[in-house]
């Protein structure tokens, strides 16, 4: 686990469970959110704007973030610590998946209501969409596998052997393969969607978590958590082409306006490079223990989930300032794509 085992474990009554699944809980933080999930629903009206869905593993919740007000208009409780979201691409459903019920949620995202949960064993974490909306992927850290669940039915429909705790998902644009950061083997795997097989293992830099691919589906930015820097992999080449590096404990990337924003959780910062010449452009101060990270429709904003702080920071991607934090329930990750592109 190196350095982040202790910083990343959270005590479940009088047990102790270490590892990057969960992280410590301050003492009464979360008290006034678990008050607040009895109503449950903030606002139920239809959403009009974008929409952040934040997991946040203490309170075992999802919050539901209108962009445009930058509000939390709705709360759902998920049993399982909560982890990992993907939202599919025509924003009809969230997927959560909850480590410690070994689980994956199925949200209808326009109803904000749960419609099935599959048990899928192991230790969930991960999860990406095919384009198509269905299957999700989940990535099981204990069990060194990806599941491939269908969407309408929860059914699990295939599953395929990656490395060594299989942690960040992604999906390339044509949905024809499926990118897993396989931490503790050091490497991303690169998988054939249509058959669910493994074609090729891409060695990367120490302990990659997230993984990010981008619009034209060439490039891949896999965070590595313990080398401190970003690997940029060409795809079709399967091969590292460049290393960035960045600041302290980096575990997930998001792109936008030609940049790459990058979580740096030791440091509660955001780097940013280049994605053309690969040169640092900035280092934004966020939230304590910043981890999840998203880019608006417009790629004008960059929302970052922190850990620690609560918080869900809006960074302006044209002047790369910091221009709002928006409070969420105790302890949000948001690990994965957890944007909602609604329909204006």
């Amino acid at each position: 686990m190196g350095g982040e085992e202790g910083r990343l474990s959270i005590r479940c009554g009088t047990t102790d469970r270490a590892g990057p699944l969960t992280r410590p809980s301050r003492s009464g933080r979360g008290r006034l959110f678990a008050l607040a999930a009895v109503t449950t629903l903030l606002l139920a009206l239809p959403a009009r704007a974008d929409e952040a869905f934040i997991t946040s593993q203490p309170a075992e919740m999802l919050s539901i973030v209108d962009l445009a007000t930058r509000k939390v208009v709705a709360t759902l409780p998920i049993p399982g610590k909560p982890a990992g979201i993907a939202v599919s691409p025509d924003g009809a459903r969230a997927f959560v998946t909850s480590p410690d019920g070994k689980a994956l949620t199925i949200v209808d995202a326009a109803s904000r209501a749960i419609t099935l949960r599959v048990e899928v064993g192991g230790g969930p974490l991960g999860v990406a969409v095919h384009p198509s909306g269905s299957p999700a992927y989940v990535a099981d850290w204990y069990q060194h596998r990806i599941v491939a669940v269908d969407a309408a039915s929860g059914a699990v429909t295939g599953e395929v052997a990656v490395g060594q705790s299989p942690s960040g998902l992604a999906v390339t644009p044509d949905g024809a393969l499926l990118l897993s950061a396989d931490r503790d083997s050091d490497a991303v795997s690169v998988i054939d969607t249509s058959s669910l097989t493994r074609l090729a293992t891409i060695p990367v830099g120490a302990r990659p978590f997230g993984v990010t691919i981008d619009a034209a589906g060439r490039r891949a930015y896999a965070a590595n958590v313990a080398s401190n820097d970003v690997s940029v992999i060409d795809i079709a080449a399967r091969t590292v082409i460049a290393t960035v590096k960045v600041g302290q404990r980096p575990y997930a990337v998001a792109l936008a306006g030609g940049r790459a924003f990058v979580t740096d959780q030791y440091d509660s910062t955001v780097s940013v490079f280049d994605l053309e010449t690969l040169a640092p452009l900035a280092t934004i101060p966020v939230g304590d223990y910043p981890e999840g990270i998203d880019t608006s429709r417009d790629g004008a904003f960059v929302y970052v989930a922190n850990w620690e702080a609560n918080t869900l920071s809006v960074i302006d991607t044209a002047t790369l300032k910091l221009v709002d934090d928006i409070p969420v329930a105790d302890g949000p990750r948001a690990f994965g794509a957890f944007i909602r592109r609604t329909a204006r």
